[in-house]
């Protein structure tokens, strides 16, 4: 299978590594000049942390909320285990009939020949994109991604001369089955990891470059708006682009720009062995809780989540549900979507289930790249 190919290309290439509705592509005037306001405006505001003096550059959304002074308090937490994992896609071509629970949309990436975005509203099923994928270029499988609010599709196109980076691009998805406009909107972006391409709300786009610096751009005006070579650690934003969640010597924080929040969370021992770590996959709007997943042990993209954690105790939190957690999304209308081997339970922020969604076989074990409310 292609996506597996990928898997063990991808292994192998990690022995060689050393070390926009497309806003028609004409910005409001206004919107530039508030985004370029707040970058000004926080280029100089730390968000201190810790006896550590180690320091982040947080870069907040026009819309967010201000930044405090470095001094702003912060709460350390302790410890908690248990879990499961478990991710790998299929190819998938039929309609799916489900239950109500779910009104918005849902974007699963899937395999084959090419990659394919299909979105399922209801019981309709489109195909949005397709994009064809290539034995030679590796980053493509691995970087596709989607916006929140599905506007948007990006990945990174390999450079003939470095497998493990390339230029991105970034176009804006249309009428079903309307191959997208891509724009190259920069060069030299690392494509490998577990999640290369990560996006902050659903126009900025934060992406490493193959030096390991941080850029954030806005894939509206294609232009990069913010970058700091700080913020090589950021592991993703809340959907709506409020809270982000970071680590730094080996610290994991979340913070909204006017709190910092450390944590501390140890993942199930017997299961930990088999992987290279983990990370944050996706955040609460209120950055209460995040959804951790494994890294795997080659450089491949990962979107699969097992647990999620209480950041103001670093406690798990026990899901509502039976059978086997393949993903943990929180969604930007403060839904919790658990992906099941029989179905989506879906949650509210307290956790209490509100209906359950039956996915068909075919999209089970297809990545669920994004929710749109």
């Amino acid at each position: 299978m292609k996506h597996d190919r990928l898997r063990l290309d991808l292994a192998d290439l990690a022995e060689e590594v050393n070390t926009a509705d497309l806003h028609d592509r004409v910005l409001h005037t206004s919107r530039r000049l508030v985004i370029q306001r707040a970058i000004v405006t926080s280029a100089a505001v730390l968000a201190l942390f810790g006896a550590t003096g180690t320091a982040l550059a947080v870069i907040p959304r026009a819309d967010g909320p201000a930044l405090l002074p470095a001094d702003s308090p912060s709460v350390t937490v302790s410890p908690s285990p248990p879990a499961d994992p478990s991710p790998s896609p299929s190819l998938s071509s039929s309609p799916p009939a489900e239950q109500p629970g779910l009104p918005g949309t849902r974007y699963y990436l899937s395999f084959g020949d090419e990659a394919t975005v299909h979105a399922v509203q209801g019981d309709a099923h489109n195909v949005v994109t397709r994009f064809p994928l290539s034995d030679d270029d590796l980053c493509p499988g691995n970087t596709l991604t989607v916006s929140p609010d599905g506007r948007w599709v990006a990945y990174v196109k390999g450079s003939s001369t470095d497998r493990h980076s390339g230029e991105l691009l970034v176009g804006a998805l249309g009428e079903p089955g309307e191959r997208p406009v891509m724009t190259s909107v920069l060069s030299d972006v690392n494509c490998l990891g577990s999640r290369a391409l990560l996006w902050n709300g659903n126009d900025l786009l934060g992406v490493r470059l193959a030096d390991t610096r941080f850029v954030l751009l806005d894939v509206a005006a294609k232009e990069p708006v913010a970058g700091s070579p700080r913020m090589e650690n950021v592991e993703g934003w809340s959907a709506d682009g409020r809270w982000l969640a970071a680590q730094e010597d080996g610290t994991r924080y979340v913070t909204d720009g006017q709190q910092v929040r450390k944590y501390d969370y140890t993942p199930p021992a017997d299961e930990a062995l088999k992987w290279d770590g983990w990370a944050v996959r996706s955040i609460s709007t209120d950055g209460r809780y995040v959804a951790v997943g494994w890294h795997g042990t080659d450089p491949s993209r990962q979107d699969d989540s097992f647990d999620v954690v209480d950041t103001t105790t670093g406690a798990t939190v026990p899901l509502p549900g039976e059978g086997e957690i393949r993903s943990i999304l929180f969604t930007a209308d403060d839904k919790v979507l658990v992906r099941r081997a029989n179905g989506i339970s879906v949650l509210d922020s307290s956790f209490e289930p509100l209906a359950t969604v039956v996915e068909p076989v075919e999209f089970q074990r297809l990545d669920l790249l994004a929710y749109r409310v």
